[in-house]
Formats: structure tokens, sequence, C-alpha cells
């Protein structure tokens, strides 16, 4: 009896059919809607979007109120959902709706105001010693671990241990070198895979055996001498999208690859870090 009351009252709105839609009406105009272009790509929706932002001038006297996010507000829950499958779809993760991203809010906000924000204050506070001592050189002695278990609760600092480095003797020299470093080509270009090998070769007496881009081995000295040919002469961003099948964005300026290599002269292995090649 009290749904039956309750329905009485409900008002239930006036279908109105979207404007710009086209409904099918047998298989050969859904095959002709299939084949049609899209109305508007990304890089044109998004120029329309930031036409529409006013000027700096129209902004003048202009303030934002901060409001307490409430995960059982739609609208909060809208435009969280909104931020995190944009930030999601930059490192390739999986996006969820809103019904599951409310669900994870609702789980990660006591986690935001205790561990969470400790360890990010901390983060913080090693951040201002790198961008707050641009005139100096920090040592490793000026930064610190923290350690951190609010169930006791305890927390203390210690000095960090340094990384493990790699010996290794590039041009008669000794070179220590850790995970943090690379073998840096930034002025050479999108150079053809000869004369990255002729540079290597006369800059730091190295003979390549093998040079890799992710699981893509790009050369190696048992590979098949025709086929060793051919790719010598092809531009490296150009090998690298003919080998992996792949399209190298427009914005990416490096290829990081690995390499394994033997001293000219002593014909011994030199292990290497990565090597990155600026080519654009």
């Amino acid at each position: 009896a009290t749904f039956r009351e309750t329905l009485k009252n409900v008002i239930v709105p006036d279908f109105a059919p979207q404007e710009g839609v086209k409904i099918a009406a047998n298989d050969a105009e859904a095959k002709e809607q299939e084949s049609a272009p899209a109305e508007m790509d990304v890089d044109t929706e998004v120029g329309q979007i930031l036409e529409s932002l006013p000027a700096k001038a129209e902004l003048a006297g202009f303030k934002l109120t901060p409001i307490e996010f409430d995960k059982d507000i739609d609208d909060h829950m809208l435009f969280v959902t909104a931020c995190s499958n944009l930030r999601a779809m930059n490192y390739s993760i999986p996006t969820e709706d809103t019904h599951r991203s409310r669900a994870i809010a609702g789980r990660i906000i006591p986690a935001i105001a205790t561990t969470t924000a400790l360890v990010t204050g901390l983060i913080c506070l090693e951040l201002y010693k790198i961008v707050g001592s641009a005139r100096r050189d920090l040592k490793l002695e000026d930064l610190k671990n923290g350690f951190c278990n609010l169930a006791i609760p305890f927390m203390t600092l210690s000095e960090p241990q340094p990384p493990a480095t790699t010996k290794a003797i590039l041009k008669g020299k000794e070179w220590s070198w850790s995970a943090w470093d690379s073998l840096d080509i930034m002025d050479k270009g999108d150079l053809t895979l000869q004369e990255l090998l002729d540079f290597l070769e006369s800059e730091y007496k190295l003979e390549i055996s093998m040079l890799s881009y992710g699981v893509s081995i790009l050369f190696s000295f048992f590979a098949n001498p025709k086929k060793v040919a051919e790719r010598k002469k092809m531009k490296m961003s150009e090998l690298v999208q003919s080998i992996s099948k792949k399209e190298l964005p427009s914005d990416q300026l490096f290829l990081v690859l690995e390499v394994i290599a033997n001293d000219i002269e002593s014909e011994e292995e030199v292990e290497l870090p990565y090597l990155k090649l600026r080519i654009r």
C-alpha cells in the first residue's frame, strides 16, 4: 500500500528524442552510419572547449570557494570520476564508472586523512631541499628516509644508502654508474642505425653486439646480414616503428635503448646503462 501511494506522486518526465541522433531503419543505413566519418575529432572538440573559456580579463575579481568532498553527492562524484579516468588513461590504467569510483572513494578517504597525508608531507619536506637548494650541491646526508608505523605509533628518519653502482671503462677512464644514469646522445638527431654504431665506436670505442628497444631487437651480430644491411640505412625512429609495429607518439623526444657492447681494444664486454637517444 505504501508503494502504491508513493507511485501516485511520481512524475515520469515526457520522452524527448535527442537532437542529431539518427537511428538506422535497415542494414543498409546501419552500414552507412558505420562508414560515415565522425562528426568531430578530439582535437576539434578540445579546441572548441578552450575557445569557450572566458578571457583572463573577464575573471577579474573571480573567486573560488572550496567545498567539502562528499561521495554521496553526484556532482562531486562526476567530477572526481572524470579526473581519475583522465589520469588513468595517461598511465594506461583501466577506467571506472561513477558507481565503481564512488565505492573506491569511500575506502580511500580514511587513507588520505592518515598515512597518505603523513607520507606526502615527508616527501614534500625532501622536495623543499631539492628545489630550494639550487645554489648548492646536496650531499647524501642532507636527505632523509622516513619510517612510520601509526599503530605503535613510531616515526624515525635515517640517512639513505647510496644506489648500487656498476663499474665500466669508457674512453680509458673508469665510470661508476647506477640505475639513475644513462648514456645520453642529445645533439645528433635521428641517426640511422649505421650512424649510431659508428658514433659509439668512434666516441666510446665500443663495438655493439646487440641493440634493442623494449622487447624488439633492432640489431644483433647473429642476425641475417641482408636484413642488417637494410636496417643500417634506416633512421632509428623508422627502424623502431618497423620492428615494433607501433607508431611513435608525435611528442616523443627520446628513444631508450638497451645495449650489449664490447670494448674494441680489450674485446671484453662492457656493462652499460640504457642508451638515451634524442630524436627530435
